[in-house]
């Protein structure tokens, strides 16, 4: 699987909540592109992630 560019190795099928929690990202806070197609967070917990997909996680920052 690829995350932002990087090659990562699924141990277990996981939902995009899942891997979003375990990577320590507030839900409230990120988009998620999953094979180029925005996934909505009503659909995070459902959504099963694969070794073949291509995840694109962003985080918004606020500043000025």
């Amino acid at each position: 699987m690829i995350v932002n560019g990087q090659e990562e190795t699924l141990d277990e099928p996981i939902s995009v909540a899942d891997f979003l929690e375990r990577r320590g990202l507030r839900a409230a806070r990120v988009a998620v592109e999953l094979n180029g197609a925005i996934v909505p967070r009503a659909k995070r917990a459902e959504t099963m992630l694969k070794g073949t997909d291509t995840l694109e996680i962003v985080t918004f920052v606020q500043g000025g």
